[in-house]
């Protein structure tokens, strides 16, 4: 994904002129105009040319060394070991303190997980592994296996944690949700454990990757549900009384399953056990998804902003956050959702196999007071897609926007117009009737300062230097 940003044709000639006097590595005494540049994230840049015959050239180089245009803000830290532990546009996204803080903390962890390793081995000779029972090694090895198993789990939150943060502001019920979906299959590891006990350490461990993932996923997500609860700042009070709540839960829960597990007929039965487990679990998940069902969020994520907008394309009304937010599907994808809109896509693809420079010159013309540029997928035998790529300074309202013309255009789709008539009528649409979408969600009681819908997470919002 790539952000760009047009230059002024009027300035071009400008540009051109002082060309012809420097030594620039594209002087080759034919005449080429850059319409627009293209920012990747790892410092390099597209440049797109058109010649006195509008014949399109794209000249790809790294500009990370040249213009000084870097994101090291960590300069021993590989970019991709920085993107894998740091919050998506750090250090501009978190306070000056959180990199102090997180590098005290992390050896305070170590710290921690040292010491639990070494108690673990007093526990398991606490309950009969003694050191005279066959080797003095007894205890430490079985204590071994066991925060083996443990560190194996702890992948998943590892892998979770680094490759998917920036995921669970947007959708925190649609993650919170999964974490339940994985634990369960989790846990059905744990329960073939009486069938398999040569493969306990096996099974026990791919029973904890699959809960420290579902763990990597839930406690983000109900961060995020915290937070939506305590509109008064008080995340602390909030946080502490859920603590009650599920400490209330858990003692009833490990009371009702001790109680269970005292039944002989379900001790001595394995399919009883495991049908009563499922039959609990299967309920537990029924719940979740009630509860989930219960949120009613004010603000605008990709999900709701579908919802919305396709209601007031087709007949100029909005939804209030209660309907809205009862319709939300928890659980779908959002590369099936009709229409597809494929967000970041670079100006090449955009493109396609039409490499004219007029087409080019058009878009840029269409688009010139967007913060983005919109259009159809032309490819034969393929449902209908919108590409949208976004320029420098691209916002959250930039991405609604875009949003709104792509239903505008798949309502009104006609084979028989022109592209270019259909994305001119679009734009006239969304100019004339955004404004009014956007002060009836206000209106209505949405809250359109906190839109949660994102430009390009692996994209750096850069100024686009001309030369």
């Amino acid at each position: 994904m790539c952000i760009w940003d047009s230059l002024h044709f009027e300035d071009l000639f400008k540009w051109w002129n002082q060309l012809e006097k420097s030594e620039h590595p594209y002087n080759d005494g034919s005449r080429h105009q850059v319409v627009l540049v293209e920012r990747y994230l790892n410092g390099t840049s597209k440049r797109y040319l058109l010649d006195d015959e509008f014949h399109l050239t794209t000249i790809l180089e790294d500009e990370s060394k040249s213009n000084g245009y870097s994101l090291k803000e960590l300069p021993w830290l590989p970019d991709i070991v920085k993107d894998f532990v740091l919050p998506a546009g750090f250090p501009g996204s978190v306070s000056e303190d959180y990199l102090e803080y997180m590098l005290l903390q992390f050896p305070t962890n170590v710290t921690a997980w040292i010491c639990h390793t070494l108690v673990t081995s007093s526990l398991l000779k606490a309950v009969g592994l003694d050191y005279s029972s066959g080797t003095t090694a007894a205890a430490s090895a079985a204590a071994i296996r066991w925060v083996s198993k443990d560190g194996i789990g702890a992948v998943g939150r590892f892998f979770i944690g680094g490759r998917f943060g920036n995921l669970f502001d947007d959708d925190p019920k649609q993650w919170r949700m999964y974490a339940d979906f994985i634990g369960s299959a989790g846990s059905i590891f744990d329960l073939c454990t009486p069938l398999y006990p040569a493969y306990f350490l096996p099974l026990a461990s791919l029973g904890n990757l699959a809960k420290a993932v579902a763990r990597g996923l839930k406690d983000p997500s109900f961060r995020v549900i915290q937070n939506h609860f305590a509109v008064s700042g008080n995340l602390g009070d909030v946080a502490a009384k859920e603590e009650v709540w599920e400490v209330s839960a858990q003692l009833i829960g490990l009371g009702l399953g001790i109680l269970v597990l005292s039944t002989p007929g379900l001790v001595r039965s394995y399919p009883v056990l495991a049908s009563t487990w499922m039959t609990v679990r299967l309920l537990h998940l029924w719940l979740r998804y009630q509860s989930l069902s219960a949120l009613q969020f004010d603000t605008v994520n990709l999900k709701r902003a579908r919802i919305l907008v396709n209601l007031h394309v087709s007949n100029s009304t909005v939804l209030g956050c209660e309907e809205c937010n009862k319709m939300e599907n928890i659980l779908s994808w959002e590369k099936f959702s009709v229409p597809r809109i494929v967000f970041g896509v670079s100006f090449s693809d955009m493109l396609g196999g039409d490499r004219s420079g007029l087409k080019v010159k058009k878009l840029l013309e269409l688009y010139a007071k967007e913060k983005y540029i919109l259009v159809v997928n032309q490819e034969p035998f393929k449902d209908f897609e919108t590409l949208v790529s976004f320029k420098d300074g691209a916002t959250s309202l930039s991405v609604l926007r875009s949003i709104w013309q792509a239903y505008w255009l798949y309502n009104n789709r006609s084979s028989q117009d022109n592209l270019f008539d259909q994305l001119k009528a679009s734009l006239n649409e969304l100019d004339h009737q955004f404004d009014n979408f956007l002060q009836q969600l206000k209106d209505i009681g949405w809250d359109i300062n906190q839109i949660s819908l994102k430009v390009a997470n692996d994209v750096l919002i850069k100024e686009v230097p001309v030369y």
